[in-house]
């Protein structure tokens, strides 16, 4: 019996009321992840803190945000989309709250750890979203067009956020606004989300996907998860399929922040003498390039190159060229021209790591896939906890003083030396060929991991 065309349409447009409204928590998942450094300046002057604190804030939003990774992926099979994204939307929108009131720096930063730990929940039921509304040769487009959304965030914690900060004369109420809304947002999740077509009485995606191909649906049965346990044990045991990248994640996206979420403002400030606006407007061009580079990497990965490594490759070393750059001329280019293409072609060519997941991915059964796309997104934000961690030491002046060109410079090398050792990561990676296998998984396991993906595409 062939599928009601009318509940097919009704599929192809709601998932997109779905996707849009997870789409934007994910904006403000970046918004927060960039926002120190835009009002890093505004919270010293605020609470008399040093570089070393402001370092100590950026890396509680990273620390936080990984380790909610696993617990991601755990609740969104128990919970489901709606109640895990719901309800840590509402405990970030309290920790921007909490920012948005806080009378000491302690309290910036208790707020600061609860909206890393509150956005830390919304990727992975996004991804699963896109696993489950949209075609399987959808998945690599959507999580372009993901991530550009949260690039736009990027953007607008940059220059929108420091005019806002200037027109209200208070960071702190900007913070406190956006928390108002991040709690109508989660009451919008509560109420449009739904997890899947069936929910509304549709066809699954999978079974309009059959019918395109004018294959008969056999839908699944007895489907069973695999224990958490070995879930773990089969992602943590690939070997060469999910270390090496792991690592070049880690320094990597680390880097991506380092410069992007923390210390690119106050250099552009302290070395070069710009304006808060300025530095605001000419940092936001990472983001700018991000929104064009990480879907522009997906078609590429897709449809011209046909393959993930390829694409990771080429992105990673021009991303080491601009970091060697940036390093080798801190200081000496002053011209905002030549920083506006410095900083979009570091974000363009930054967000080629969108295509990393899509190789991760491709290693695992759908049985897992969830558990081991938490587990691959522990060291990006591993990676930005520590580094923040490390350069705010480095960074550190005594009070009413600025940090010196010397001091970014050695930021900028350090940053420039763990990217090569990235790159030679990279290269030793795994791409799973069309010949090749997933991970291994028990012989009773494969009618499942088979079954299961109805739950996860």
């Amino acid at each position: 019996m062939g599928i009601n065309q009318d509940q097919v349409s009704k599929v192809m447009k709601y998932r997109w009321v779905v996707f849009v409204i997870l789409a934007l928590a994910y904006f403000f998942v970046y918004f927060h992840r960039v926002s120190t450094s835009v009002v890093a300046s505004d919270i010293m002057s605020t609470f008399g803190v040093g570089a070393a604190s402001i370092g100590l804030l950026g890396s509680a939003y990273f620390y936080a945000y990984t380790a909610m990774q696993l617990p991601s992926g755990i609740l969104t099979d128990i919970w489901g989309v709606k109640k895990t994204a719901g309800v840590f939307t509402l405990l970030a929108a309290l920790g921007a709250i909490l920012t948005g009131v806080a009378s000491s720096f302690t309290m910036v930063l208790l707020g600061r750890v609860l909206i890393g730990i509150g956005v830390g929940m919304v990727y992975i039921p996004v991804m699963k979203v896109l696993a489950i509304w949209f075609k399987k040769n959808e998945f690599a487009s959507m999580s372009g067009v993901l991530l550009a959304v949260g690039n736009i965030g990027a953007l607008s914690a940059a220059g929108p956020l420091a005019m806002m900060a200037a027109f209200f004369g208070d960071w702190q109420k900007v913070f406190l606004m956006l928390g108002i809304f991040s709690v109508l947002l989660a009451i919008g999740i509560f109420t449009l989300v739904k997890e899947k077509p069936e929910d509304m009485g549709c066809p699954s995606i999978a079974e309009i996907e059959a019918q395109e191909k004018g294959e008969n649906y056999v839908a699944p049965k007895g489907v069973s998860k695999v224990p958490m346990g070995e879930a773990l044990r089969q992602t943590f045991s690939a070997g060469m399929k999910f270390w090496p990248i792991s690592i070049w994640f880690f320094f990597m996206y680390g880097s991506l922040m380092v410069y992007q979420g923390l210390w690119g403002g106050p250099f552009l400030r302290d070395v070069l003498g710009w304006d808060n606006a300025t530095s605001a407007g000419i940092l936001s061009l990472i983001a700018v390039g991000m929104i064009f580079g990480c879907p522009i990497a997906g078609y590429l990965s897709d449809k011209v190159l046909k393959s993930r490594k390829k694409v990771l490759i080429a992105g990673t070393a021009v991303y080491i060229v601009l970091w060697g750059v940036i390093w080798s001329q801190a200081g000496n280019i002053t011209s905002t021209t030549a920083y506006i293409l410095i900083h979009f072609l570091f974000g363009f060519f930054g967000g080629f790591f969108v295509v990393s997941y899509a190789q991760v991915k491709e290693w695992f059964p759908a049985s897992i896939v969830g558990t081991s796309t938490g587990a691959y997104n522990i060291f990006p934000f591993l990676g930005g906890a520590i580094f923040m961690t490390i350069t705010g030491k480095m960074m550190e002046v005594p009070s009413g003083t600025t940090a010196s060109v010397a001091q970014y410079k050695s930021v900028w090398l350090l940053m420039f030396a763990c990217m090569i050792f990235a790159f030679l990561c990279l290269l030793v990676s795994k791409e799973k060929g069309s010949e090749e296998a997933a991970v291994p998984v028990k012989v009773n396991d494969i009618n499942e991991a088979s079954a299961s993906t109805q739950r996860y595409r």
